[in-house]
């Protein structure tokens, strides 16, 4: 059998709950005895056990600190008091657990039992029990204190003044500023909405009135007061500013000339600083369309040249404060649209040498690019203009090289503008030929210096209410009349006419017809040529002719006017210059067209060729020799050559003799040889009747004329046919 386990039974503190206020708050219970010694856990616990039977309750200490843990756990003993349920849960002697009030102090009660029993062999039973006591002040777990709570006997809530309080508002003046605010929500009467209110604040915005959409907008100016001539004043300058922005947004080389005449519809003298303000900024951010812009910019300043001066002065001003500023961006635009400005002539040149002075008197990296990129948009102008000047830019580039003080990419930049100037600025134009629009006598050039006192006129971008408002507007309408002619404007009035009248066009196919007027008199024909002869004789080089030539507008089929025009020119002179040559092989260079053209006339002029004089035709057969031996014409035109005795006369054998020696002038006499004696049969087919085999009496005229004419090389393989049919004759006889 076991040995019997004696199990001691835990003790736990508790405080007696009373009613009555004079009740002790904190018990102190005594933990060690008064003579100082210590004794076994068991014999300690019999101790306590005694002494707290005799005492009816604690004993009562008052006006103590709580400065020892003990007595912190014993207060909160007494403000925590256990459950009638905690109580019943006394330890069991199996489980037995006691709390003490030390924290320091740890008793463990442990017993062990085991029990065997051999009835059944199968059963075993087997008993533990442990009581362990723990000296620790009670702290009733969160379960335990809410069942406490919810009970009869549970603490009472604590006082109000502990309770949570809203917090109060940290600024004073804001709460009220947002009381004063509600109020005024709740007393404020909702009123209808007011059109003509609404549109009148948006008038009177600094900003110069804001976006509406289009419906709004009608619904509101539906409301306006007819005979109010302020806002009427004010939608017409809205009306004129989105005109203006538009078209300069839509402006580009294939359709500027079409822009423009809308652009001279809106009225620029009231918006001239809309349109200066609109083109700078379109330019400054886009700026590969800065020639686009400076086009325009010199169309409208052949009509109105204040607009030119304005823009001019604005850009000046602008580099000025870019300058000062140290805002590169602005100043590369600026420069840029100066440097186009004076190409089209619209500003002097004296801009351009104040501006790069100032940019290389103390060179910077950034001062330097501006310069680079400035001077390959207007050096091929500064070398034509002061070919002097242009050298002394030059100098100044090559010293700043050999400073070697600058970065290296900012050496590359000045050496590759070097290398522009050595290919003449091929790849940068003065003036393309899509943008070359103004003659150099409408041109209208502003002197205005980059140190002047000048006035960007800022004030005229807003809007001023003006009195003489209708008085004004006829008066730019007289100026658009005479800029664009009474014609356009009298078919723009009437497009709405005749798209009103298209349904009555259609059920009337026979009122359709136009009636087209024949000019019998060949007026509009006698222009045309005057236009080309004058073109011709006023320019300097082939290349101004041709550039000038080429913008001539001619209807088609005219074509052949203008190159019977060249050549009428080429045989007008007392001798014969390159000049007309050069201008005839462009143009059959140039396309296609063209060289079908100059053979058309080369067949004309060698037909009629008797009507000539001899100068006249030795200069026509010039023209016509230098085309063929550039290759620019085929030389399959002289298929129309017939070379005998019949076919022929002194003015035609003249036309071939200089043609073919001036011919072998320009290629050598190899070169004509292989030619005439090209295995082709299509080449030699147009040979035939220059070197004709069909009969021999032709043949033997033939090789005469070349043998006089001293190309007696031409004819030898000729000749060997001729003798072969010579002797195959005398054979047959």
């Amino acid at each position: 059998m076991a040995e019997p386990t004696v199990i001691v039974p835990s003790l736990a503190i508790r405080s007696e709950r009373s009613d009555s206020p004079d009740l002790p708050k904190e018990v102190q219970p005594e933990t060690t005895p008064a003579n100082g010694s210590t004794s076994p856990p068991r014999r300690r616990r019999r101790q306590l056990s005694e002494e707290y039977s005799r005492s009816p309750s604690p004993p009562i200490q008052r006006n103590r600190r709580l400065d020892s843990p003990e007595e912190d756990s014993r207060s909160r003993s007494t403000r925590y008091p256990r459950s009638p349920k905690a109580e019943n849960r006394s330890p069991s002697p199996e489980r037995g657990r006691t709390r003490t009030k030390s924290r320091r102090s740890v008793s463990y009660s442990r017993s062990h039992s085991e029990s065997y029993s051999r009835s059944p062999p199968y059963s075993k039973s087997r008993s533990r029990s442990y009581s362990r006591s723990i000296s620790r002040s009670p702290s009733p777990p969160p379960k335990r204190r809410r069942r406490a709570r919810d009970t009869d006997e549970s603490v009472s809530p604590p006082p109000v003044e502990s309770r949570r309080r809203p917090l109060p508002d940290v600024d004073y003046q804001r709460a009220l500023e947002r009381e004063r605010q509600a109020a005024q929500r709740q007393e404020k009467e909702v009123k209808p909405f007011d059109p003509k209110a609404e549109y009148q604040r948006l008038l009177d915005l600094r900003s110069g009135g804001t976006y509406v959409p289009p419906a709004r907008l009608r619904a509101l100016q539906s409301q306006i007061v007819e005979g109010n001539p302020k806002e009427l004043q004010r939608l017409a300058w809205d009306n004129l500013k989105k005109g203006i922005n538009g078209l300069i947004n839509k402006v580009n080389k294939s359709n500027i000339r079409e822009i423009v005449q809308e652009i001279f519809n809106q009225n620029l003298i009231r918006g001239r600083g809309l349109f200066v303000r609109s083109i700078m900024r379109a330019q400054a951010a886009s700026l590969p369309f800065t020639p686009v812009y400076a086009a325009v910019a010199a169309i409208v300043n052949t009509k109105l040249p204040q607009l030119g001066e304005l823009l001019v002065t604005r850009l000046i001003i602008q580099f000025r404060k870019a300058y000062r500023r140290n805002d590169k961006p602005v100043c590369i635009s600026s420069t840029m649209f100066l440097g186009h400005l004076c190409n089209y002539q619209v500003a002097h040149e004296i801009v351009i040498l104040q501006i790069l002075h100032l940019l290389l008197e103390r060179p910077t990296d950034d001062s330097v690019e501006i310069a680079v990129g400035f001077m390959r948009e207007v050096g091929m102008f500064l070398a034509k203009a002061s070919a002097p000047a242009n050298n002394g830019v030059f100098e100044r580039f090559r010293a700043i090289l050999h400073e070697g003080q600058l970065e290296p990419r900012t050496q590359y930049m000045i050496e590759s503008l070097f290398l522009v100037r050595k290919n003449e600025y091929r790849d940068h134009p003065d003036i393309s030929e899509e943008l070359d629009l103004v003659e150099e006598e409408d041109q209208i050039t502003h002197m205005i210096g980059l140190d002047d006192e000048l006035n960007g006129e800022d004030t005229i971008n807003v809007f001023k209410f003006d009195v003489d408002y209708e008085e004004n507007e006829a008066k730019y309408k007289d100026v658009r009349d005479e800029i664009l002619g009474a014609e356009d404007n009298e078919e723009e009035s009437s497009d709405e006419a005749e798209a009103s009248s298209e349904d009555e066009d259609v059920e009337n196919p026979s009122e359709q017809k136009k009636m087209e007027i024949q000019d019998m008199t060949n007026r509009n024909l006698v222009n045309l040529r005057r236009t080309i002869y004058l073109t011709i004789r006023s320019s300097m080089d082939f290349e101004e002719c041709c550039h000038k030539l080429m913008r001539i507008n001619l209807v088609q089929g005219q074509e052949i006017e203008m190159v019977n025009m060249i050549i009428e020119c080429c045989s007008q002179e007392k001798i014969y210059t390159k000049f007309y040559g050069l201008i005839g092989e462009r143009f059959c260079k140039m396309n296609r067209s063209w060289k079908s053209t100059f053979a058309e006339a080369f067949r004309t002029y060698y037909d009629t060729i008797h009507r000539y004089e001899t100068n006249k035709i030795r200069n026509i057969a010039k023209l016509f020799a230098h085309i063929l031996a550039s290759d620019a014409l085929d030389w399959g035109v002289l298929e129309c050559v017939h070379l005998n005795e019949d076919e022929t006369t002194a003015s035609s054998r003249i036309f071939l003799k200089v043609l073919f020696q001036d011919i072998i002038e320009e290629t050598g006499m190899k070169t004509v040889v292989q030619r005439f004696n090209d295995p082709d049969p299509d080449k030699q087919a147009a040979f035939r009747g220059i070197l004709p085999r069909d009969n021999p009496n032709d043949t033997r005229f033939a090789i005469n004329f070349f043998t006089i004419i001293g190309l007696g090389a031409v004819t030898e393989d000729l000749r060997d046919y001729l003798q072969r049919a010579m002797e195959k004759a005398k054979e047959s006889l």
